[in-house]
Formats: C-alpha cells, sequence, structure tokens
C-alpha cells in the first residue's frame, strides 16, 4: 500500500517540518508501521514491519504479519484527526481484524488499537488484543516509568532497558502500582512516550525480535491478555483500547508532553464551561471528613469562601446513608438514595440553593461504583454487586445493564435533585481481575473489560445529558489516572495528600502525560487525621506569609483547591489566600489553560530527594506572554540563589519583565534569558512570579 504520512508546522517545541511527525505504513511484509520518526531524524522503527497487533482466538495467534486480504480506508474526523483503518481478513478462525491507526494534523502524535469481528458461524474467544506492535532497532535506550502507591503516585524510575522488560498492572485499576505511562529515551536524544488509554489493567511489553535479519525490539500491549477472555457471538465486534504515541527530541520529555497536552486539548478532552474556567474549589474533606461535617459547619464556610473568591464549594463523603451522626462512609457507599439527615436536616437541595445564592457551584462527591459492606443496597439489589468466585468484590458491575441503569438513576438525581454542578467520582477499591459472574451480560473472563466499557459509556451518556456538568476523576486520590478517562471526564485529582514537595512531584509526572488545565490538586489542606507530612496548621503563629504563599502557589500550577476551616482563620491568613484566589484567577490561569508546560529544572522528589530548587515555564503558544513560577525547598540551605535558563523565546525579541512579589520591572531580550536565565534569591519554602510579555 502506498506510504500514509502526516506533516506540519508548529509554534515551538513543535515547529517546522523538521518537528512534524514522519510517519508511513506498510503491508510488504506484513501490515505494520513502517516508519515512525520526527522530522528528519533517524525513524525509530527498522525494516520490517514486526506484528503491528495481535489477537489470540481460539488459540491461534494472529498478527499483522500474517492475515491477508488487506484493505486500507482513511477518513478525516469530526475531532480534526485523520483515521487509517486498515481491514484484514484471517479463515481459521473467521475473523475481520481491523487495525486504527489516528494521527492529528501538526501534532507529532500518532494512536493505534485493534478491533475484532467474529466473520463465522461460530462463537469464537478472544483472550490477547494487543493495539500496539512496534519494531524498534536495537540501540541504547532509557526507559522512563513511574510507580504508584497511594500518596506516592508519580515515582519516577529511570534505567537502561533491557529485553524482556514489561510494564503493567493487574490490580484493576489503571495507576495502582503502576501508571500507564513509559517513555525512552535514545542515545541520540529522540524521545519516544506512550501511554495506554484505559483504566484497567494494562501492559506494555519489550521483547527482543525473534525473525528477520536485523535485531530489533519489540514494543507491544494495550490490554493486558491475563485474565482477560471474551466470548464473540457470530457478528459481534470488540474493540482494544488505544495506545498513543508521541515524539519529541534532545532528550526532553516537555516536547512530547507538549504534543500529548496539544491533542488533549484538541482532541481528547471534553468540554464544559465550568470546567474550562478552572474554578477555584472548596472541599470539607480533610479539614472535617465525614464525623465533623454538618449542616451548619458546610454552610459557615460557604460564607467565607464566597468572600474569598472561591467558585466551587464541594460536599464530600458523610452525607449519604443512615440518619446517624455515627456512620461511616465507607461503610453504607451505594445508599445514594438516603441523606444523613442527622448530619444534614434539610437535605441537599438547601445546601446548593445556599451555595447557588452566593455565586458560587455547588460539587458533591459520589463513589458511584462502590458498595459498601454494610449498604442496604447491596441487600435490595442482589442483581448489582460484582463478585469473583462467588464472592462480592465491593463495587457495582457496571457490565451488567441493570447496574448501568442504577448508577445512570443515580447520577441524575444528584444533579436534578440535588443541584449538583460538579461530581467528584471516587473509587477507593481494586477490582483485580474483575467481576466473573455469568448472569450480568458479561462471560466469566470479560467482567473488568465490560465493566470499564459500561463506565466510559455512562460517562459519556452523563454528559451529554448535562454538558455544563463537571466530571471529576478521583480513585483513592490519583490511583486512576489515564487518557482514557482524560477523555471523559472534565478534571483529573492527583493525590489525597498535597503538602507542597508531593505537590511539585506529582506535576512533573503527571503532565508528561495530561495538560496541567486537566490537573486538579489542593494546596497543603488542614488534616483532621494523622499524616507524618500533612502538618499544615493555618493558625499556627510561626507561620510566615512567604510560606503560605509558596503552598499556594505550589497548588496554582493546575486547576487548584484547598481544605481549610475557614470560619476561624486568622485574618491576615483569610486575606492572603483572597489575594491568591485573585492572582490565580487574574494571572495565573489563563497561562494553565492554554499555555505550553516547560520544566525548567530537574523533578523536585517527596522525603527530601531530587532537586531543591523548582520551576515551570507557561509559554503561550503563539510566542507572546509567558509565566514563571519558582519554588525553593527546604533543603537548599547551601544554595540561597539561583539562575533558571527559559525556554520557547524568541532569540532576537524584547521583552518586558515583571516580578510580581519585588514588583520590579525590566526589559531583556530573548537571548538574555534563554542564556542566562532570570536570577532568584528566596528563602527556604520561598517563591516568587515573574511575567514576561513580548513588548
Amino acid at each position: 500500500m502506498p506510504p500514509t504520512t502526516s506533516s506540519g508546522h508548529h509554534s515551538s517545541p513543535c515547529a517546522g517540518p523538521e518537528r512534524s511527525l514522519n510517519f508511513a505504513l506498510s503491508d510488504d511484509e506484513g501490515v505494520g508501521i513502517e516508519r515512525l520518526a520526527l522530522g528528519n531524524q533517524v525513524p525509530w522503527t527498522i525494516e520490517g514491519c514486526g506484528p503491528a497487533f495481535t489477537v489470540v482466538a481460539d488459540g491461534t495467534t494472529v498478527t499483522g504479519q500474517s492475515v491477508s486480504s488487506r484493505e486500507q480506508t482513511t477518513r478525516a474526523r469530526d475531532d480534526g484527526g485523520v483515521e487509517t483503518i486498515i481491514r484484514s481478513r484471517c479463515t481459521q478462525p473467521a475473523l475481520e481484524i481491523g487495525w486504527h491507526i489516528r494521527r492529528y494534523p501538526d501534532l507529532p502524535v500518532v494512536e493505534t488499537w485493534v478491533s475484532v469481528t467474529n466473520r463465522g458461524q461460530a462463537s469464537v474467544t478472544i483472550d490477547r488484543l494487543d493495539s500496539l506492535g512496534l519494531t524498534l532497532a536495537q540501540r541504547d535506550y532509557e526507559l522512563l516509568s513511574y510507580t504508584s502507591g497511594w500518596g506516592l503516585e508519580f515515582d519516577e524510575v529511570r534505567r537502561p532497558l533491557t529485553v524482556p522488560t514489561s510494564l503493567e498492572t493487574l490490580r484493576g485499576r489503571s495507576s495502582q502500582g503502576m501508571h500507564p505511562f513509559f517513555a525512552l529515551i535514545r542515545s541520540d536524544g529522540a524521545v519516544l512516550s506512550g501511554a495506554v488509554a484505559w483504566s484497567g489493567n494494562w501492559v506494555i511489553r519489550f521483547e527482543a525480535l525473534e525473525t528477520g535479519p536485523t535485531p530489533g525490539i519489540v514494543v507491544s500491549g494495550g490490554l493486558h491478555d491475563i485474565g482477560f477472555a471474551k466470548l464473540l457471538s457470530p457478528g459481534e465486534t470488540v474493540e482494544a483500547p488505544p495506545v498513543v504515541l508521541a515524539l519529541g527530541y534532545g532528550g526532553d520529555l516537555d516536547t512530547t508532553s507538549i504534543a500529548m497536552a496539544r491533542a488533549a486539548r484538541a482532541h481528547w478532552a471534553p468540554r464544559s464551561e465550568l470546567a474550562s474556567r478552572l474554578p477555584v474549589e472548596w472541599n470539607h474533606w480533610w479539614t472535617y471528613e465525614d464525623h465533623s461535617i454538618n449542616e451548619s459547619v458546610f454552610l459557615s464556610n460557604v460564607a467565607v469562601a464566597a468572600d474569598l473568591g472561591v467558585e466551587v464549594c464541594t460536599l464530600d463523603a458523610g452525607w449519604f446513608g443512615p440518619s446517624d451522626t455515627g456512620s461511616q462512609w465507607t461503610d453504607v457507599r451505594g445508599d445514594w438514595d438516603q441523606v444523613n439527615t442527622a448530619r444534614f436536616p434539610h437535605g441537599l437541595r438547601h445546601l446548593a440553593d445556599a451555595v447557588h445564592d452566593r455565586g458560587m457551584r455547588f460539587g458533591l462527591w459520589c463513589e458511584i461504583e462502590a458498595l459498601g459492606p454494610k449498604a442496604a443496597i447491596a441487600q435490595r439489589r442482589p442483581d448489582l454487586p460484582a463478585m469473583r468466585d462467588g464472592q462480592p468484590l465491593g463495587y457495582v458491575c457496571l457490565g451488567n445493564p441493570a447496574g448501568w441503569q442504577w448508577a445512570r438513576e443515580v447520577l441524575e438525581r444528584l444533579v436534578t435533585e440535588h443541584g449538583a454542578d460538579w461530581i467528584k467520582l471516587d473509587f477507593n477499591l481494586d477490582p483485580g481481575l474483575g467481576c466473573n459472574r455469568t448472569d450480568h451480560g458479561h462471560g466469566p473472563g470479560d467482567g473488568l473489560f465490560e465493566h470499564y466499557t459500561g463506565y466510559y459509556r455512562l460517562l459519556e451518556d452523563v454528559r451529554a445529558a448535562h454538558p455544563d456538568l463537571v466530571l471529576e476523576n478521583c480513585s483513592s486520590g490519583g490511583l486512576r489516572i489515564d487518557l482514557g478517562l482524560l477523555r471523559r471526564t472534565h478534571l483529573t485529582f492527583l493525590s489525597d495528600p498535597d503538602w507542597p514537595e508531593h505537590g511539585l512531584q506529582l506535576l512533573w509526572g503527571a503532565s508528561t502525560m495530561l495538560p496541567p488545565d486537566q490537573l486538579l490538586h489542593w494546596g497543603y489542606s488542614e488534616w483532621h487525621g494523622e499524616h507524618r507530612h500533612q502538618k499544615f496548621d493555618p493558625r499556627d503563629p510561626g507561620l510566615r506569609p512567604h510560606q503560605l504563599d509558596y503552598y499556594r502557589r505550589i497548588a496554582m500550577l493546575g486547576c487548584t483547591g484547598f481544605s481549610l476551616g475557614l470560619p476561624d482563620l486568622p485574618e491576615w491568613v483569610r486575606e492572603r489566600l483572597r489575594h491568591h484566589v485573585r492572582v490565580y484567577q487574574e494571572l495565573v490561569r489563563p497561562f494553565v489553560r492554554t499555555g505550553d508546560l516547560h520544566r525548567l529544572t530537574g523533578a523536585p522528589r517527596r522525603f527530601g530527594a531530587g532537586e531543591r530548587w523548582a520551576a515551570v515555564q507557561y509559554a503561550q503558544p503563539d510566542g507572546s506572554a509567558h509565566l514563571v513560577l519558582a519554588f525553593r525547598l527546604h533543603g537548599s540551605g547551601d544554595e540561597p540563589e539561583r539562575a533558571i535558563r527559559l525556554h520557547a523565546l524568541g532569540p532576537d525579541q524584547a521583552y518586558d519583565v515583571h516580578w510580581h512579589d519585588a514588583d520590579r520591572r525590566e526589559v531583556r531580550s530573548g537571548e538574555e534569558l534563554i542564556r542566562d536565565g532570570l536570577t532568584f534569591a528566596l528563602p527556604e519554602e520561598g517563591s516568587e512570579i515573574v511575567e514576561i510579555r513580548r513588548r
């Protein structure tokens, strides 16, 4: 077949033909990606296409090298992308396999996935669906990945790539144990980043090429094959989740993360007027949890939040279940039809109306998939729970049409009866391999797959019915962060803890795969419970203004919020919070919303590790304006100042530079700012904002 190419011009760092996607398909030695390169760089692929995709059906392995009767079609999509489908047939078993490749004009991004249709007269069992098969040259590569756990999300791991190596999770949540992302950095500085757009179990394998004259490495995966088996009836089709690839240069992950962020903003992320505003949120949880929240506490905080300029007030767990002030939220998850009137005697609409009357929006927490051990709904509706080998898994199976319909009705009530403008959708358990009940409309081997397929459809249906509603993705903090949910929710919560260096580490990691305007994290919340790093007390007489500035500004790097007891804050703290809300709204969030994120330093790490200075630069794509936020972390005592060089400026341009804290203005050339940078002198736990605009 003729090669298919994609090229175009971009603003820095994706500018010019040398930064465009150089891409071609071929069927000379089987269906596959013949060429994948950035401009005129050395291609990542080698001669011989490799497997392209892999499907295992009834014990028979079918790859892009073994199929026949290939037919290629290409069409433009409504979202601006271009999709090519290569359809192939095999006879034993009788399958039609579609390999999908989607490209995006002017972006070095491509995604691939596989679909399988049973064209035979008997059912077929599909137990492997690899959306990606990419054959790389045998070279020296550095592999970057992120491990993950509760409060330990985005822990970076760098190592030389050896084969065989696998990145994976089998816990049933995409970011439990490891995030669904990898990056390969080639010895010449070329960068290949990849992400699996799936919220359940996934795998990326790096294996030696077993055939062909040239040594190589086969990168394959997508949906995890372990625990997956889909019985496909005649005429039925199954579609695997996509794997997204982005190309970059210079050994710089900014080059691929900016490309992914632009693709997300232009093609993937759903739109909502409220979400696009990036509203400042207050949430009750860490200060009050469920045992100390009630109607009067919530409303007293709402009054102060309005005075501070907050735009969304969210009622977290504790609002549902029996009318008992001692009930625990974990026990009664699922009883969303009951409002705990012992805590909220006038119901939730009363709270929503009070929030709306003050010009704000009302947020409501719901763990729609979960079933607590004392949930009455599990007894009333024994058809709902997911089970494995006869044991309950603690959630409602959304692969079950009855479970899906129940969940849809619950979410509808939250909006229409309770007045929610924003729903925080949490998920605090590991489904593992998922439900294997056979009375749910799925088979024993595809319960987890069908649950997530149903969850995606649920989110899409709710958004279609309520286009102004904001859906926030949360899962024990950040244990289900992936491009599948990015395409179906408006915001992604990064982690439950939010102490300062943790927040910076999260931004460094999460922004390699998600745009900053989708990242929601709070800023050093006031915790009721114990945590060895979550010790912020806004009433501490030793708290200094520069420390409070530092805490709030770290939380401004994406969509921002906080969980503090507002009514009894010291007046100076309240005034400073009001100031930061205003600065975020007027200055920072326009850059977060549309700017390209550049990391100007190495990654800060938790527990005193990594960089002890951190700086980021938001660059508007047209180059007209930039915003730099710099932070000096604790443990940097031997480095009281640092010169930080800037990116994405025109060397021949002159720029107005405004230091906000010092209220100092100067004119600097782009060449100076790139070569010499800006010199920051800050106390530990100090920060600065610098605005730079082209003259």
